[in-house]
């Protein structure tokens, strides 16, 4: 099932050690104009070279603003808690062997490993929407992993500048904690959800949390940037696992730990399964025209129709090819249509088969679709991903499809496929 080459980016046991993948949730494989330097739909973690981790070290309470700057001017990482215009809490950071430390964010300044903008829903025509106002921070979380066995990976809120510093200003959520230390949230926030039993076809979702900058758990704020926190949740903590999601408000991570990937499908693999449904050579049953799902390449780039793409009925799931008839609505042609085989109304779209491995759950044939995207993939994947309430604004949630981000019918969030095999 393994290609080697995808065995070598995968296995456990090869060096150099890979930690996990952090995965952009509406992308399928690729961003639309293609990935490009640290600007990508999927970012490998690897173990450095050289340990980059940090860990707290000195703190130092100041009284002037002057002092504050002396500090922060040394070169070491630190975090500031401004607490009034006259005192600020700086915590130094010291270099720490142990650990790597990878930075994510939308500023595309060095210190950030990898470069997240918003995602737009269903915007995968090929063309990259313009956002007018960004929600996600530019230095947004950091991801900390144990440089040995077992490789436990932690997400913490905000990320180091380009001095090497975290400032939390006056109107920040921030405070101090029972033992001493400061702790604080950024603005909108780093949320994550942990789902039960790993990201497998049993999985549960989880309780979003949010993770303060010290690498707490905390009940949702009220709203996503209120400046009162939730409560501290003392039997959970910021160690990610395979399957965990992390919200940037504005863009969802999907984390997958390496063993994880060892089992996802690869990209051969969902390949031969396209192959196997196209050999099936299913028809369009008033047609009786010959349909073929595209390559995964032009699955990814979503530019143009083929004219062997399989269309459906997502309310009753029966596969057609494309005809121009049935319509009940001259302003939204494709929203209501009735189909021939069983009447039954309702959106009529083209299928596209989902083409990032990461979202799949299981290695199972692709024969459901998302409502209303037509993004096909697993059951079993479909299942799991319709039950999963992503973050969307500031404090509404809803499931969509990982390969588009689009809302996902709150009626009926995915549709079996019902293929009619050839005639002859």
């Amino acid at each position: 099932m393994f290609s080697s080459t995808q065995e070598e980016h995968c296995a456990p046991s090869k060096d150099p050690v890979k930690y996990g993948e952090l995965v952009v949730l509406g992308y399928n494989g690729s961003l639309p104009n293609g990935d490009r330097g640290r600007r990508k739909s999927r970012f490998a973690l690897y173990r450095r070279t050289k340990a980059n981790g940090v860990k707290p070290s000195t703190v130092h309470i100041l009284n002037t603003p002057q002092a504050s700057k002396a500090v922060n001017c040394k070169g070491q990482h630190s975090i500031s808690y401004t607490l009034s215009r006259n005192q600020t809490v700086v915590v130094e950071y010291c270099h720490d062997k142990d650990t790597d430390m990878f930075q994510i964010g939308r500023s595309t300044e060095s210190p950030i490993d990898f470069v997240v903008t918003d995602t737009v829903a269903g915007s995968q025509e090929g063309e990259e929407t313009p956002i007018t106002q960004s929600t996600i921070s530019r230095f947004a979380c950091r991801v900390v992993c144990e440089r040995h066995p077992p490789y436990t990976a932690r997400i913490f809120a905000a990320g180091f500048d380009s001095s090497k510093n975290i400032f939390l200003g006056e109107k920040a959520a921030k405070w101090k904690n029972p033992d001493g230390h400061m702790d604080g949230l950024t603005t909108n926030g780093v949320l994550v959800m942990h789902p039960k039993g790993g990201f497998t076809e049993e999985s549960k979702p989880g309780v979003w949390r949010e993770i303060s900058v010290c690498g707490d758990v905390y009940t949702l704020r009220e709203t996503r940037s209120a400046q009162t926190p939730g409560k501290l949740v003392d039997n959970e903590s910021n160690v990610l696992q395979d399957g965990s999601l992390v919200d940037l408000c504005g863009a969802t991570l999907l984390w997958r730990t390496a063993e994880g990937l060892f089992h996802t499908p690869t990209q051969k693999h969902l390949e031969a399964l396209r192959q196997e449904i196209n050999a099936a050579r299913p028809q369009c049953p008033v047609g009786l025209n010959t349909l073929a799902f595209p390559s995964m390449q032009r699955s990814r780039a979503l530019t143009s129709l083929e004219d062997k793409q399989p269309w459906v009925y997502l309310a009753c799931g029966h596969v057609h090819g494309y005809h121009n008839w049935g319509h009940r609505s001259e302003q939204e042609p494709n929203t209501q249509r009735e189909c021939p085989m069983c009447r039954v109304v309702g959106p009529y779209v083209p299928l596209w088969l989902g083409c990032e491995a990461a979202f799949y759950v299981d290695t199972g044939a692709p024969t459901h679709a998302f409502v209303p995207c037509g993004h096909v993939c697993s059951e079993k994947s479909v299942k799991y991903w319709s039950e999963i309430p992503l973050p969307h604004g500031t404090h509404a949630f809803h499931a969509a499809c990982p390969f588009c981000a689009t809302q996902l019918s709150l009626s009926q969030g995915c549709s079996k496929l019902i293929f009619q095999g050839p005639v002859d």
